[in-house]
């Protein structure tokens, strides 16, 4: 079996303002192994991207009060130093907008050679250009000498990529690293991180809203709603028979390209709750259309059904 590269336990996240808190994640509990893809997946404000940055307590997490245990290839995360550490060498981070990532005022060379401290200086641009030309960018040396607004999106996201690896990771977060890019450019960019993660063995954590982008790409899937996971297993078994109404109805809002054109796309109800409007019970009950008079009063057991774990009173129905 292969090597344990994180493990995330009971995590939870609080932040305290003004003599009043939220806690935006609560429970969240999953690992990874080595040269293991796995997804967390679910609307924007269900504490996705909050659950990556705890990792390695970047900023806003590092003025929060995080509770659980983060174990990296075994040894348990405590001292803000161990955290330190771990960020860029031991997991590299890829955002959304790389447009935001990139600093527009500095050529792409002076901004990787930051990433390439611990090379000697002539060493450094020799780097850059490897790791720009394993990344598919067509030009490395045009590449390196521009300023960020004179590549395109997808150049963009092939630069962070390229930053992100010099550190030689374990893990890669990708969060939601294909939002701003067109659905070509999407494929680019997931077949590359694929092809990059089996060459290296590193393991993948794909931060995204679509589970459309899980399919064939990843291993495993976490879904995550109101700040914790109501559903994880293998993607071949979460996308052919999705237990939590919440997974399905994720699932009933991706595009087909056999649906007919007259025909209405799928949604779900209404928005995540914020946490600090969070049920009593299951936090999905007021959207959900197969909710059961307990759900407004109790939040669904986790259980496990062979190698899947599902959050449902009612999954049969």
């Amino acid at each position: 079996m292969e090597e344990r590269v994180l493990a995330v336990e009971d995590l939870a996240i609080e932040f305290r303002r003004e003599g009043s808190s939220t806690v935006p994640v609560r429970s969240v509990s999953f690992d990874i192994r080595a040269n293991e893809k796995i997804a967390l997946v679910g609307e924007s404000g269900c504490g996705k991207s909050l659950t990556a940055l705890a990792l390695t307590r970047l900023s806003p997490v590092d003025r929060a009060k995080v509770s659980g245990s983060i174990y990296y290839r075994g040894r348990k995360l405590t001292k803000p130093e161990d955290f330190r550490k771990l960020r860029g060498g031991g997991i590299a981070y890829v955002f959304q907008d790389p447009g935001a990532t990139l600093n527009p005022v500095m050529r792409v060379r002076d901004q990787m050679a930051e990433s390439l401290r611990s090379l000697p200086r002539n060493r450094r641009l020799q780097r850059s250009l490897e790791l720009l030309k394993r990344t598919g960018l067509p030009d490395p040396v045009r590449a390196a000498k521009a300023f960020p607004c004179e590549l395109s999106g997808g150049q963009q996201q092939r630069v962070t990529l390229a930053m992100a690896l010099a550190s030689d990771p374990r893990l890669l977060v990708a969060d939601e690293p294909t939002t701003a890019l067109d659905v070509t450019t999407q494929k680019q960019v997931l077949d590359l991180i694929d092809e990059l993660a089996a060459a290296s063995g590193m393991a993948v954590l794909l931060i995204t809203h679509n589970l459309g982008l899980v399919a064939g790409h990843m291993n495993r899937v976490n879904v995550m709603y109101a700040g914790t996971i109501v559903e994880s297993g293998t993607v071949g078994d979460v996308l052919r028979q999705p237990h939590h109404p919440y997974t399905r109805g994720l699932l009933d809002a991706v595009p087909m390209l056999d649906t007919p054109r007259e025909q209405t796309l799928r949604d779900i109800p209404g928005t995540v709750p914020s946490p600090d409007q969070w049920p009593a019970g299951c936090a999905f009950e007021p959207r959900c259309g197969r909710a059961l008079e307990i759900c407004s009063k109790q939040t669904p057991p986790l259980e496990i059904n062979h190698t899947r774990t599902i959050c449902c009173f009612n999954p049969e129905q």
